[in-house]
């Protein structure tokens, strides 16, 4: 451990109150020389604070009005500045925004009385950070059930330049969405805020006040040390995102050549965009950990659709703007040279249109538009649907030009009826919408109450519309004019973990279509893994000859292919054969079932078999994932265990890719199912086919290992084997 801080500046505002008293004489414990010093004898001057080591204001009351508190921030301000370290426990850290630490205060302030065991959620990625030295496990209990429990935290915002450190647990419960611990660097110095989780007053137990003493011991004498190396903070440039991907690449369950994020939380694809000969992807993103809340648009940039950049946060909630709670799911467009987003914004009770324009060409950064909300009033009719949190759902764009007119999709849903989506339109000026009602409304039972992230796609001959429902993403292909859809056929864009997609349309005049890759496993295991979500591959949105749906994977991945494990069709007649080893693989297959009653694909399974996926092609013309027995994890809650796609034109044409614990399949070009398996042993990398009951001839059958689209991916090349001959 660090040495601990020889001098500490214990900050009061007053007389010490007696959960002061006790800290005071905790931290003496402890062999340091501490000192009281009084925020109006900084303010004033008659402190010099260059004779501590570190600074720590410990309250348990309010300081928010506290009348030294402006005038102390320039000397407090100054030493932190000049490489000083500060901890501001407990209710201090309200004063984060006066102290010019952070623009975001905590949301969140009070006392509770907690009536369980309440202590710190670490987060993975700062498992060896100085600050968690000597704990072994991520779940550190370190305020028992006894008296009163004063906190500032962060509940339903994030500070804008601090790093979150952890969160809460409450005995056995994951509480992600309360962060204790941040994290700030400011000048040469650094900043600890630890909100909650902490009392000195009144009786606790053993393991608490064994967490308590370490932690803080670890953190004054870390801020002692070099404040300056405290943490990162944010925001994070391109190389510190990067360091986090790094950070995270050992877990084989982790994508290689995915979208994802550095690190913690992903979930819809947003603002997709072919600009200046560039791919960007942005994407639903919180920097707090893994878990969905407060939620900015990560950011990811191509070339050439294989190999991709973290690039910088692009949108970051607005302190006092309508999306003050979070920049949620929109698109982005090229507006006579101008590349522009709507997205939804929320605050409080209400989701709000918000409009942003790029700050020059590389799409970092937005400038928010003055006139947001771009929508202010909500349309009469239908009348849409509302929710104990929300006054309506109103949120998610989708926006085109044609016909002279700027024309945008909302997603809601009717009271007692189905999802809709509901159709603006806008002259030259993107801030003067009409509203002119629905294109389509479905039907509850079957198309699902609320209507997400609406996308009308014009595909020629016929205009693709797709939906997702809470549970699915149903397409509807059909004629579109005068803002009413006519649906010919309807069906799933996806058949598993898949939500939330949204298209690009390239330069070339192709769609190319991502979506949401949601985790099948429980929260507690998204968080010791430091990352939740991935997109999807790109695959490109067509009509076939015959005016159907066609789906298959953008033909630039084949760039991936760093080595083939297999090639050449085989015959099988109630027999396996192994093919290789991998995590990381593409596999194109011809099947013809002959008269075999199955054939397998089988992918992650261990040497003894205990863990194992199939892909089963039946008789039946059935396609099937099974995941029964894909993970030994209690937390992979593989509901549905089975995932299916029938009836299956035969013979079967069958794309796969298997990324860490990704599986997309594309079958015969129309179908898709996209999955997720978690296996837990180190050799569930074995891929193999078989035949049962008869013979199945595989017409062709190519296994290539796939390389990483990370450029600054520092994982080894994972490995792969082919079969022995």
């Amino acid at each position: 451990m660090t040495d601990p801080a020889s001098r500490v500046g214990f900050v009061t505002s007053g007389d010490p109150t007696p959960e002061q008293r006790a800290a005071i004489e905790w931290c003496a414990e402890t062999g340091a020389t501490v000192e009281a010093l009084s925020l109006s004898g900084v303010a004033s001057g008659e402190v010099d604070l260059a004779d501590c080591d570190v600074l720590w204001w410990h309250a348990d009351e309010s300081v928010a009005d506290e009348p030294a508190l402006e005038r102390a921030a320039d000397p407090i301000g100054d030493y932190v500045d000049a490489g000083g370290g500060l901890l501001l426990s407990l209710r201090a850290q309200e004063a984060v925004s006066a102290l010019g630490i952070d623009p975001v205060a905590p949301d969140a302030t009070g006392v509770d009385h907690p009536e369980t065991t309440i202590g710190l959620l670490c987060k993975s990625l700062y498992d060896d950070y100085s600050a968690f030295e000597g704990f072994d496990d991520l779940r550190v209990p370190t305020r028992s059930v006894d008296g009163p429990q004063p906190y500032a935290r962060y509940d339903d915002v994030l500070p804008e330049r601090g790093d979150v450190l952890a969160s809460t647990i409450r005995d056995a419960d994951d509480v992600p969405h309360q962060p204790a611990l941040i994290g700030w660097s400011v000048g040469d110095g650094g900043v600890a805020g630890l909100g909650t989780a902490l009392t000195f007053a009144g009786d606790t137990t053993e393991t608490c006040e064994r967490n308590r003493t370490r932690l803080l011991e670890n953190l004054l004498s870390t801020l002692a040390a070099d404040a300056g190396a405290f943490v990162d903070g944010r925001p994070k440039d391109a190389d510190a995102l990067s360091a986090m991907r790094s950070r995270l690449s050992d877990d084989p369950n982790r994508p290689q050549y995915h979208v994802s994020p550095p690190a913690n939380w992903l979930n819809d694809p947003n603002g997709l965009i072919h600009w200046d000969g560039q791919f960007h992807v942005f994407y639903q993103y919180n920097p707090g950990g893994p878990y969905h809340d407060t939620i900015h648009w990560g950011h990811a940039v191509s070339d050439d659709l294989v190999h991709w950049r973290d690039e910088p946060v692009a949108l970051t909630p607005s302190p006092d703007g309508p999306d003050r709670d979070g920049c949620w799911s929109g698109c982005a467009f090229d507006n006579d040279g101008e590349a522009t987003i709507l997205y939804t914004g929320g605050r409080g009770d209400e989701q709000l249109p918000c409009l942003a324009t790029a700050a020059d060409q590389s799409l970092r950064g937005w400038e928010k538009s003055s006139a947001t909300p771009v929508i202010s009033d909500l349309p009469e009719a239908p009348p849409l649907r509302s929710t104990d949190d929300w006054v309506a759902e109103f949120r998610d764009h989708n926006v085109w030009y044609e016909n002279g007119r700027w024309h945008q999709l909302i997603g809601s849903g009717v009271e007692s009826g189905g999802g809709t989506a509901l159709l603006y339109t806008a002259g030259d000026d993107l801030t003067d919408w009409r509203y002119e009602g629905p294109i389509l409304t479905g039907d509850p039972e079957r198309d699902g109450a609320m209507w997400e992230c609406p996308e009308l796609l014009d595909l020629g001959e016929k205009r693709l519309l797709h939906i997702s429902n809470y549970e699915e993403v149903r397409y509807y292909l059909g004629e579109y004019a005068d803002g009413e859809f006519d649906v010919e056929t309807t069906g799933l864009l996806d058949h598993g973990d898949f939500y939330a997609p949204q298209s690009m349309r390239t330069d070339d005049g192709r769609w190319l279509t991502w979506g949401w890759c949601w985790e099948a496993r429980d929260e507690s295991a998204q968080w010791d893994a430091g990352w939740s979500g991935t997109l999807s591959l790109p695959r490109r949105v067509e009509l076939d000859d015959d005016g159907r749906l066609r789906q298959r994977p953008a033909a630039e991945l084949a760039e991936l292919r760093e080595r083939r494990l297999h090639e050449g069709g085989v015959e099988l007649t109630d027999e396996r054969r192994e093919l290789g080893r991998g995590r990381s693989i593409e596999l194109r297959a011809e099947i013809r079932l002959e008269d075999a009653d199955e054939f397998s694909i089988t992918v992650c399974e261990s040497a003894d078999g205990d863990e194992r996926t199939p892909i089963r092609y039946t008789r039946d013309s059935h396609v099937e994932v099974d995941r029964t027995e894909s993970s030994a994890d209690p937390r992979s809650t593989k509901a549905p265990e089975r995932m299916s796609v029938s009836p299956v034109d035969g013979p079967l044409e069958l794309t796969a890719y298997l990324d860490g614990s990704v599986l997309e399949l594309f079958v015969n070009e129309r179908h898709c199912l996209t999955t997720r398996i978690y296996p837990t042993a180190a050799d569930a990398d074995r891929l193999s086919v078989a035949a049962t009951g008869g013979t199945a001839t595989v017409e062709s059958l190519d296994v290539w290992e796939l390389g990483s689209a990370w450029e600054h991916d520092e994982r080894a090349a994972s490995a792969v084997e082919p079969a022995e001959e």
